[in-house]
């Protein structure tokens, strides 16, 4: 199916991370024009090169960017606007853990990381493509969650970080309302354990590198080979979730094909959450 993104602009925050990349990759390879807004500049272009060498249809134009700050912000749609025109779609997907640790540990500075990163970089990044998106009566905002914020299971050791990605559920919600009469839609994807096809797939800041309970994406698919990797057996679904596949959902999304779904909330995690 044509999903209509060829020539779109489509900015992509966090677009250095597991699951950002397959999100770069995906949008460029269906055509659109990927602004990958991430502070890691290396992956950035290594990820435009390898759009070129393989000749997608879209391009893909990294651009340092510091979601927690909205100047930062402000620069990066400027850059995408001056390169691509206006911006059809936003995937608010920059976030992460800090540490992981019972929540009577939480100390100041993971709680205002993650404050900052979760929900000052969603509501950064939403505000600054507002006016171009409203002013034309159209766009999509596609944010991207996690099941941390709907199972308890899924948020032991990330207490604070689940709660903030409760903020960007409901927030998707309350603005679908109020956007949806003016043109644009809201939906939310809530991921469970995505892991990228190779350890060399995630980036040097990545909660991959930093928390040490979650192993490496290649080991756990020997693990889940091999018969030992936890909680599989009640998962209905019985494999890893890859970054494409919250790239698919999220391609649809921000596509006309998806025009009368806004304030929607949609699981990608193999049957292991359902409303």
């Amino acid at each position: 199916m044509d999903l209509g993104l060829k020539g779109k602009t489509v900015v992509i925050t966090g677009g250095s991370g597991g699951i950002g990349q397959g999100l770069v990759m995906e949008f460029a390879r269906e055509g659109a024009n990927v602004v990958s807004a991430s502070r890691d500049m290396k992956v950035g272009e290594k990820l435009a090169a390898l759009a070129r060498e393989q000749g997608f249809a879209g391009s893909v134009l990294p651009v340092s960017t510091d979601v927690t700050k909205r100047a930062s912000v402000d620069a990066m749609i400027a850059q995408a606007q001056q390169r691509f025109g206006p911006v059809d779609a936003l995937v608010n997907n920059a976030g992460g853990v800090k540490r992981s640790c019972a929540f009577e540990e939480l100390d100041d500075e993971t709680r205002r990381w993650e404050l900052a990163l979760n929900i000052d970089g969603v509501v950064n990044c939403t505000l600054a493509v507002a006016q171009d998106m409203l002013s034309r009566g159209r766009g999509s905002v596609v944010n991207i969650s996690s099941n941390s914020s709907l199972l308890g299971e899924a948020a032991q050791q990330v207490v604070h970080y689940g709660s903030t990605k409760g903020f960007v559920n409901s927030f998707s919600k309350a603005l679908a309302y109020e956007w949806g009469p003016k043109g644009v839609r809201v939906n939310t994807i809530a991921p469970g354990w995505i892991v990228p096809h190779r350890d060399e797939d995630i980036s040097a800041g990545s909660f991959w590198n930093r928390l040490e309970f979650v192993g490496t994406p290649e080991g756990m698919q020997k693990a889940l080979e091999a018969g030992t990797l936890p909680n599989m057996s009640h998962l209905p679904i019985k494999r890893l979730g890859r970054p494409e596949e919250v790239a698919h959902l999220a391609m649809f999304l921000a596509s006309e094909i998806s025009g009368y779904i806004t304030g929607q909330l949609i699981s990608i995690s193999g049957g292991v959450y359902m409303p």
